[in-house]
């Protein structure tokens, strides 16, 4: 038959475990003085905690990391470190040479005003090129000193702990080293790239290994180099200290040298190209016969005038002959210019003419037409007009062609001028451009002339500058060898390891505490379970568990060895019946009005010892002379016959399947001599416990059992697991929940005190049981347990941790 999985609707009164707790809704706590606690005390408390619980691996993490890390640093060679010091000063502040003269040379290019100067020489001193040429000065591609130091090859572990704590001698060096010279070498080549990849490990390793740093408010720098051998420290200091000041040297002469060569380069190209222009430019005059750039001397320019001037006049002349031609053209002109000329030409005859019409006018006023002298007038007068008329004819001819004659020669003289001054005009045109590239080629000449001889001026001054250029770099002091290591800081890294060991195997022991799900002390009952821890239950050692069970009387019977769970029989006046007595009366004040009569007890869990609480607070409530019963419960699993030693035929499954009356149920109920106890075992394991236990015959059970009997404890099977022991918390006037220290997890207690709380039952609180008190600071019980001891030699002396399960 399937077991009853929904019993009883959950009371309004039940809280809600998933909410924040009320401590005024707890029914009691021994521990409210802890509630009063600041949560900054309350957190040290924890860590403390943990640190004490999980001591030995904070010990072991401290001891392993502490001991890796002084064999490791023992077997650290020492380290010493050379410093020298070199002065950079201004470049033109020290040269009188650079003083002396007028402005500032054009091509040395001095930095010393920059304020990067200073930074770049630092830079200088760490560069490539300088720890090069410092690793080939000194060879340090075969020397043995620098590669492999003997500090770090012939170290015995013995040798590494005496100088791991300051008792370790210096080294004497070997002949190698004694014999070692510093012997200089060329310098390397800017262009020798091989070279230069060749000795890059090796300064690589220099430039790991010194370091330079600029004194404040000086222009001093200072070297620092750090090597396993101190003569290698110190030979390699002074090496790159004195290396920087000749390389800074030969810089400077070398910018000086390298500006005199290109001066003097210069100065000769620009004579061979003014001399080359200067042919060129009379070359070019000779070809463009250009005598002259003056315009007072130039006649090309000249002649170009005066043919402008002839060709105004000549234009002059022929627009008159053009304009007397162009007259003599229009009707009535010619013959009045005609006219006008042979009036000049023919006066006499006109006045013949004139003479002679007068006679033939006398003559007609004496003669007639016909008359002869008339006639012969008349033929004169006839033939002196046709004499006129071919005169004023061949006039009017000649005039025309006069004045067509002079217009068309005032016509040529003006063309062949407009045609010699076009000429000229292009000639001149042609010589101006002639004269512009003469021009652009003797201003060039004289360009090149100027610059020449600002050349010659820089080069003279660049020789004076060469002359008298002194290093304003010197080496201040040189390294000395160091006789003392700088480091390695062994003792400071063995601390600073252990300290850094500490905090992690605290934050590990943390961690691991965190991650423990398992209810460990009172607080996590309070704080996880949110039920009132009523007492804690110590754990018993063998040893002593081994006393208790040799000095009680009777501890074997019928060949049954008795059980841990009688221990408190043995003794009243131990620390573990002093627990119990706690819980008794904590029980005894559980409830307003009375002692309860009923009372369950039960686990989440198998496992937890709720079978030993059953029998030790029924013992301990005993002891006050109380009448008590224990009802074995759990049908599941019993164990109190055997604890007992008594008949499991007749029991709780009997009872509870049958119909009895009240005197034969009590006639069921056995009695157990020795510790003045009554119990009712199991019976038979029935197939449908949880039935058996729900049904009304166990109401009248109780009834029975409680009209006889002053406490009944109730054993039952783990609540989380079957719900036997729900249903017996109907009949129960309380609730002990058992709960392994150490061991039960927090979420199946919780749970477990849902399912109850869920019935209505009333829990009292929880038994912490089987808890290592040394670890978790009881300080109650401890001081119970120092007092009781010095009270009663006979107690045992020392409670060492174990196990007691149900």
């Amino acid at each position: 038959m399937k077991e009853p999985t929904e019993l009883i609707e959950k009371s309004n009164g039940s809280r809600d475990v998933g909410g924040p707790w009320d401590r005024s809704l707890a029914p009691y706590t021994r521990y409210d003085s802890y509630a009063d606690d600041s949560n900054g005390y309350s957190r040290l408390r924890d860590y403390w905690r943990s640190i004490r619980k999980h001591v030995w691996l904070v010990i072991g993490i401290v001891v392993v990391v502490t001991g890796l890390t002084a064999v490791y640093m023992a077997r650290q060679p020492d380290v010493y470190e050379s410093a020298s010091r070199v002065q950079v000063d201004s470049e033109t502040a020290n040269n009188p040479a650079i003083g002396a003269l007028k402005g500032n040379p054009i091509f040395l290019n001095y930095p010393s005003q920059d304020p990067t100067y200073f930074n770049t020489q630092i830079q200088i001193l760490t560069s490539a090129g300088l720890l090069g040429r410092v690793a080939k000065t000194l060879d340090l591609e075969h020397n043995q000193a620098f590669l492999h130091p003997q500090s770090a090859q012939n170290l015995s572990f013995w040798e590494s702990l005496k100088g791991l704590i300051g008792f370790k001698k210096s080294q004497s060096k070997t002949k190698e080293q004694e014999e070692y010279v510093l012997r200089p070498n060329s310098a390397l080549s800017n262009d020798d790239i091989a070279e230069a990849n060749h000795l890059q490990p090796y300064v690589e390793m220099l430039q790991s290994q010194v370091s330079v740093k600029p004194l404040s408010d000086t222009r001093i720098i200072e070297i620092r180099f750090k090597h396993q051998d101190s003569e290698i420290a110190g030979k390699i200091n002074n090496a790159i200290a004195d290396t920087f000041v000749v390389s800074n040297l030969e810089r400077k002469n070398e910018t000086t040298n390298n500006a005199g060569d290109f001066l003097q380069r210069r100065i000769a190209d620009l004579q061979s190209e003014i001399r080359s222009d200067e042919e060129q430019l009379i070359n070019y005059a000779k070809n463009h016969q250009i005598l002259s750039l003056d315009a007072s001397q130039n006649t090309v320019v000249d002649r170009l005038a005066g043919l402008n001037k002839q060709l105004l006049e000549a234009e002059n002349d022929r627009k008159a002959a053009e304009a007397a031609y162009r007259a003599v053209l229009a009707p009535g002109a010619l013959e009045a210019q005609a006219e006008a000329t042979s009036n000049k030409s023919s006066a006499a005859t006109e006045a013949k003419l004139a003479e002679l019409k007068q006679r033939r006018a006398q003559l007609l006023l004496e003669y007639t037409e016909k008359y002869p002298e008339v006639k012969d007038v008349e033929q004169q007068i006839a033939m002196l007009e046709k004499q006129v008329d071919q005169v004023r004819t061949h006039t009017e001819s000649v005039v025309k062609t006069n004045l067509e004659t002079s217009y068309r020669q005032a016509l040529q003289k003006e063309e062949a001028l407009r045609q010699a001054f076009a000429k000229q005009r292009a000639e001149t045109l042609t010589q101006n451009e002639a004269a512009v590239n003469y021009r652009i080629i003797q201003q060039q000449v004289e360009t090149n002339k100027s610059l020449l001889d600002g050349l010659l001026q820089r080069s003279k001054e660049n020789e004076v500058i060469l002359a008298g250029t002194p290093n304003n770099v010197h080496v201040v002091d040189h390294a000395a060898i160091p006789k003392t290591p700088i480091g390695p800081k062994r003792m400071q890294a063995i601390v600073l390891a252990a300290l850094f060991a500490l905090i992690a195997g605290i934050a590990l022991a943390h961690y691991l505490d965190y991650m423990d799900d398992s209810v460990r002390t009172s607080e996590d009952v309070e704080n996880f379970l949110r039920l009132p821890a009523l007492t804690v239950i110590p754990t018993i050692g063998n040893s002593a568990r081994r006393r208790l069970l040799s000095a009680m009387p009777g501890s074997k019977r019928n060949g049954h060895q008795v059980g841990p769970e009688l221990l408190l029989n043995s003794s009243q006046r131990s620390a573990l019946a002093e627990s119990y007595r706690q819980l008794r009366t904590l029980v005894l004040l559980s409830s307003a009005g009375g002692a309860p009569k009923t009372l369950l007890v039960t686990s989440s869990q198998p496992g937890e010892g709720k079978t030993t609480t059953v029998v030790n607070t029924a013992m301990i409530l005993a002891q006050t002379g109380a009448k008590v019963v224990i009802v074995d419960g759990d049908m599941r699993r019993p164990r109190l016959h055997s604890i007992f030693n008594v008949d499991n035929d007749k029991g709780l499954s009997g009872i509870l399947a049958s119909k009895m009356s009240e005197r034969e149920m009590l006639g069921w109920v056995q009695q157990h001599e020795e510790s003045s106890l009554y119990l009712l075992p199991s019976g038979r394991l029935p197939p449908n416990p949880a039935e058996l236990l729900g049904s009304d015959q166990i109401r009248t059970l109780m009834s029975v059992l409680g009209n006889t009997f002053t406490h009944i404890v109730i054993d039952s099977p783990p609540v989380a697991s079957f719900t036997d022991g729900v249903l017996l918390s109907s009949v129960a006037d309380g609730v002990l929940l058992v709960v392994h220290g150490g061991a039960a997890s927090r979420h199946i207690v919780r749970r477990s005190k849902q399912l109850l709380s869920d019935v209505g039952a009333k829990i009292f609180g929880v038994v912490l049981n089987n808890v290592t008190v040394s670890k978790h600071d009881y300080y109650y019980y401890n001081q119970y347990r120092d007092y009781y001891h010095s009270a009663a030699d006979t107690q045992p002396a020392e409670i060492s941790p174990s196990t007691v399960d149900s």
